[in-house]
C-alpha cells in the first residue's frame, strides 16, 4: 500500500538523506519570547549542573553518583549500598514524575530541561553562531573551498569546543568520584592517577564527539525519550502544536500579498514562509504534525509569531495546544490518566520521605561467623564469634562508639579494640567480636539477640544476630 504524500515524511529521519548520508542542519538563530525565558531556565541549569558537585550541605556533596562505591548523593543526602531501596525509590519518583509531564505537557523536559538540549542549544551553538555567523552565513562557509578563513573560523570554533568539553569531562568525572578526590588528582597532576586521566580524556571525547558531530541526532536517533511519546502522549496532551485549521483553511497555505484578501480566497493564515523549518534545530516541519524528531523547543512558536505580528495577522499558529483544543478548542483539563500519576507522585515523594526521617545515621550489622559453631566454656558458658560492620552515613567521625547485649544477660568482647572504638566520617568500621551466654539463658539451638550500639551512654542504633547453643533434648 503507498503511503500518503503527507506522510511520507515518517519514513525516513530528517537527518539522514535518500543515499543514507548525514543532511546536516543548519538552524537560522533563534529569538523571540520563548527563547528568552529559555535562555533564564537555562542559564539557572548550566550553573545547577557546574556547580552541585562542589556543593556540600552538612560535609556531603550536593549530588554524586559514585558507582564503583556505590555511594550516592541526592540533595545532600548520602545514600549507602545499605539504602538502595532509598535510591531505587528516588529514581522511580524522577521516572514517573518526567511521565507525568510528558503526559499533560508532551516532550517538555526535552526542550527546557534537558542537558543536551541546554549544551546544544545554549553552549556550543550561540558560540557557533558568534564564529560562523547564521544558517545562511554557514551554510556558506560549510560550501566554501578550505582557504583561510575557513580554516581561521573552522579550526577555532572546533578548539573552543574541545575546552569546553574537557570542562564538562572533568564536572561529570566530579559526580562520578567527588569533587574533593578529582581537586586531589588535579593537585596531585594529571600523570600521578594515569587511570582518571585516561577516563577523563574518553569523557572528553565522548563530550566533543556528541556535541561537535552528533549534534541532533542525540535527540533523534540515540535517547528512547522520543519514541515514550507514541505511548504517553494523547489527544489532550500540550505539544508545540500547528493550527492547521487556522492555517490551512478551505484551499491551504498561500504566500502573502500585500491588500490580499485571504479569508475571501479562502487561503490560511500560513503564508508558506518555511522560517518554522528554518528556525528548528532538528530539521522537521512542525506543520506536519507531531513527529518524533521534535523536542519542544519552541523556536518554531517565536519565529511564526514574529511572522504572523509583521503581516498583521495574529499570533499562535504555531503554539502551546492539544489535539483536542486544535480540532474542538478544547481547554485544558486533569484527566483520569493525570490525576492517576499525580495520585502515584504523590505517594511515592511521602513514602520517601517517611523512610528518610526513619533512617539512622549509623547502620549497624553483626553477623556470625561462617563456619564456626558455639564454643562451651567453663562455668556452663556458651561463646560464638561474630563479625560486626558500622556503617558512618554521616560527615563527622562518631566516637567512643561501644556494643552491649541488650536481650540476654551475658558479656560481649570485641578483639583487638577493647571496649570502644571510632568510627570514621562516611567510612565503616570492621572487626570481631565475642558474645558469651549462659547456657541456661538459652532456648535451642539457635537463638536471637539483640544488640545495642552506643556513642557513649546514648543508644545509636540496634541489630540483631542468631546465637548458637546446644540443641536441648526433651
Amino acid at each position: 500500500m503507498e503511503t500518503p504524500k503527507n506522510e511520507s515524511f515518517r519514513d525516513s529521519i530528517g537527518t539522514i538523506t535518500e543515499d543514507g548520508k548525514r543532511a546536516w542542519v543548519f538552524p537560522k538563530k533563534p529569538s523571540g519570547k520563548f527563547y528568552e525565558y529559555r535562555k533564564y531556565v537555562s542559564y539557572f541549569l548550566l550553573a545547577f549542573l557546574l556547580l552541585s558537585p562542589f556543593i556540600k550541605i552538612n560535609g556531603n556533596q550536593f549530588l554524586m553518583f559514585n558507582v564503583l562505591e556505590r555511594r550516592f548523593n541526592i540533595f545532600g543526602f548520602p545514600f549507602w549500598p545499605q539504602d538502595f531501596h532509598l535510591f531505587v525509590i528516588s529514581m522511580l519518583i524522577g521516572v514517573i514524575f518526567v511521565t507525568l509531564f510528558t503526559v499533560a505537557f508532551g516532550r517538555i523536559f526535552c526542550g527546557w530541561v534537558c542537558p543536551q538540549t541546554i549544551f546544544m542549544e545554549m553552549v556550543f551553538r550561540r558560540i557557533e553562531y558568534w564564529i560562523e555567523g547564521d544558517r545562511n552565513k554557514q551554510r556558506k562557509l560549510a560550501k566554501q573551498k578550505w582557504d583561510a578563513e575557513k580554516i581561521r573560523k573552522k579550526g577555532l570554533k572546533q578548539f573552543i569546543f574541545l575546552i569546553i568539553s574537557f570542562i564538562i569531562a572533568n564536572v561529570f568525572l566530579a559526580y562520578l568520584i567527588g569533587s574533593d578526590k578529582l581537586i586531589q588528582y588535579i593537585t596531585d597532576g594529571p600523570f600521578s592517577h594515569i587511570s582518571t586521566l585516561v577516563s577523563l580524556l574518553i569523557f572528553t571525547g565522548v563530550f566533543y564527539f556528541v556535541f561537535a558531530w552528533f549534534r541532533e541526532q542525540v535527540c533523534i536517533i540515540a535517547c528512547p525519550y522520543g519514541r515514550l511519546q507514541g505511548v504517553l502522549l494523547d489527544t489532550k496532551s500540550i505539544v508545540v502544536a500547528y493550527d492547521h485549521k487556522r492555517g490551512e483553511a478551505e484551499n491551504g497555505r498561500k504566500s502573502f500579498r500585500k491588500n490580499e484578501d485571504r479569508e475571501a480566497l479562502g487561503y490560511g493564515d500560513c503564508i508558506d514562509c518555511m522560517q518554522c523549518v528554518h528556525v528548528c534545530p532538528t530539521g522537521i516541519d512542525i506543520r506536519n504534525g507531531t513527529q518524533l524528531e521534535c523536542v519542544n523547543c519552541t523556536a518554531c512558536i517565536d519565529e511564526c509569531d514574529h511572522i504572523m505580528e509583521s503581516i498583521n495577522l495574529p499570533k499562535g499558529l504555531i503554539r502551546y495546544a492539544s489535539e483536542e483544543n486544535i480540532e474542538k478548542k478544547t481547554p485544558f483539563k486533569f484527566t483520569p490518566r493525570i490525576k492517576g500519576y499525580i495520585a502515584v507522585l504523590a505517594i511515592m515523594i511521602g513514602l520517601l520521605i517517611g523512610m528518610l526521617f526513619l533512617r539512622n545515621d549509623v547502620e549497624a550489622n553483626v553477623l556470625r561467623l561462617p563456619g564456626q559453631l558455639y564454643e562451651h566454656k567453663d562455668n556452663n558458658i556458651i561463646s560464638n564469634v561474630f563479625t560486626y560492620k558500622l556503617v558512618n552515613k554521616t560527615s563527622e567521625a562518631i566516637n567512643d562508639v561501644s556494643f552491649k547485649l541488650m536481650s540476654h544477660k551475658g558479656a560481649l568482647r570485641l578483639v583487638s579494640t577493647g571496649t570502644d572504638f571510632i568510627v570514621p566520617s562516611q567510612g565503616i568500621a570492621e572487626g570481631t567480636l565475642f558474645i558469651e551466654i549462659n547456657n541456661s539463658a538459652l532456648s535451642g539451638d539457635r537463638n536471637k539477640i539483640k544488640i545495642g550500639v552506643y556513642k557513649g551512654d546514648k543508644l545509636i542504633e540496634t541489630t540483631t544476630a542468631n546465637f548458637l547453643g546446644p540443641r536441648s533434648y526433651k
